[in-house]
């Protein structure tokens, strides 16, 4: 061979090591018999229409699935399955703390895998620390992080199987904290699912997740860089940017193929999709697809929402007969504390359901009666929804109008009894009327008295009337 064609070969070798590895990595493809995929109706999405081996997507909040292929098939996590390393760091260690590089944590960084680039007795802040083997998904990073927190990588492996068994993921084992290819470092995308939703639910990771540039401060051995995400769905510059994404993680081994463990937030609705050994383009191609189906399936609306799909009215009584309403009374819904609410993330079906059944959803209470008068604005009962693991959010149920009291209508016992508590005066209001009720019985007395002594003058005049017997003797 001519030295000038060995030379360009050896150039060749060396400016290309990513064809090469693409060549030994092997490429997942979409079923040929699937039909066309199509983005205007992303609902249509079947499993043969993802490169992906395993796919699964879930909604955040609930951890319901909404579509899966293969979910429970045993995959290689590739780097994913920093995800678990990363949790760890937070959950058990101080962000706050400074840790130092041994030399185990660099020689036992698997040749030719990825590299934070920290060195021996390199003095690092663990949040750096953490950020930076997140977006670069330095192994050497992760076994820092295992050292730091357990002692040894060892006793980190068994902490994340510990871990693993808790979160209930029963198909999953780890046999390092970074994901290099190991015949006994196996999980499922189920599993995966699963983790990555018990990490997003901490402030912390999902601020990590969405990171996609990092300046990794100066420390004693090395001066101040910055790391960065380049290909990836959430980097706005990417071709295959995703406006919605919000994290998380991406995996890449032979044998694990590309894998990519993603997270989308849109009009309040939150998912996470997994998809393992897939291709190096149709990773973020089935994500997105898998993303666009679960927001056409799902929607997030508020309890007010709900109410206003099937809003609450009351027919009261004693109302004006002016009234053109015929006392029909509308009630408008507002929230007790502005700062206080709540989403209900749910498919349109379930939603309507929801609402045309408002009080199966909510705990409907109200304050007070419905006799006119009632008063537009007035507070007319409350409406409480009990979300998982929150606080019960409260709203106020409010009269939208005026309803007049009918004319002439007598009071009531309520009423007369609550306005004679609300009367300061302990005794009646003196009337003409409550005088002659005092005065009644000497009245009556009085008027008996002289009927009777009219009665005995009309009998004393007629037995004045009557004649006197004469008296005769006869001889």
């Amino acid at each position: 061979m001519p030295r000038l064609l060995r030379l360009i070969c050896v150039l060749l070798a060396l400016c290309c090591p990513l064809a090469a590895l693409a060549e030994d990595t092997p490429q997942a493809t979409i079923d040929p018999n699937a039909a066309p995929y199509d983005a205007e109706h992303p609902e249509d999405l079947s499993p043969d229409q993802l490169a992906a081996v395993s796919a699964i997507l879930i909604e955040q909040n609930s951890g319901m699935v909404i579509f899966e292929k293969n979910a429970d098939q045993l995959m290689f996590p590739a780097s994913t399955t920093k995800i678990m390393t990363a949790l760890l760091c937070i959950l058990s260690g101080n962000l706050d703390d400074t840790t130092t590089v041994s030399a185990n944590a660099i020689y036992s960084t698997p040749e030719g895998s990825s590299k934070l680039g920290v060195r021996e007795g390199e003095e690092l802040n663990v949040r750096d620390l953490l950020y930076g083997t997140m977006i670069t998904s330095g192994n050497d990073g992760a076994n820092v992080i295992a050292e730091y927190i357990s002692g040894s990588i060892s006793a980190f492996v068994d902490l994340m199987n510990q871990a693993a068994s808790v979160y209930g993921m029963t198909n999953t084992h780890f046999s390092n904290p970074h994901g290099f290819q190991d015949e006994y470092h196996y999980t499922t995308v189920r599993d995966m699912a699963v983790l990555a939703r018990e990490a997003m639910k901490n402030d912390v990771f999902r601020d990590i997740a969405q990171t996609t540039s990092y300046n990794m401060p100066r420390t004693n051995q090395q001066r101040s860089r910055t790391v960065s995400l380049s290909r990836d769905i959430r980097v706005a510059d990417y071709s295959n940017y995703y406006p919605y994404a919000t994290g998380i993680k991406t995996g890449t081994t032979s044998n694990a193929g590309y894998c990519f463990v993603g997270s989308a937030t849109k009009d309040g609705v939150d998912l996470i999709s997994v998809v393992f050994y897939s291709g190096y383009y149709d990773r973020w191609r089935d994500t997105k697809k898998l993303f666009e189906y679960g927001f056409s399936q799902y929607v997030s609306v508020t309890p007010i929402d709900l109410y206003n799909m099937n809003p609450i009215w009351v027919q009261t009584s004693g109302y004006s007969l002016n009234d053109a309403n015929m006392g029909k009374l509308d009630l408008t819904c507002v929230p007790v504390n502005a700062s206080a609410t709540a989403e209900i993330v749910a498919t349109q079906a379930e939603v309507d359901m929801m609402a045309s059944n408002l009080r199966d959803t909510v705990l409907i209470d109200y304050t007070r009666d419905f006799v006119a008068p009632i008063s537009a604005g007035e507070v007319v009962g409350t409406m409480t929804y009990f979300p998982e693991n929150q606080s019960p959010v409260v709203y106020n149920l409010i009269a939208s109008r005026t309803v007049s009291k009918r004319e002439n209508t007598p009071k009531t016992l309520d009423q007369i009894a609550a306005e004679t508590e609300a009367d300061p005066n302990p005794f009646p209001p003196l009337s003409i009327w409550l005088v002659l009720l005092f005065l009644s019985p000497l009245l009556a007395y009085i008027v008996v008295v002289l009927i009777l002594r009219f009665i005995f003058r009309v009998l004393r005049k007629r037995q004045a009337k009557l004649p006197r017997n004469s008296r005769r003797y006869v001889k």
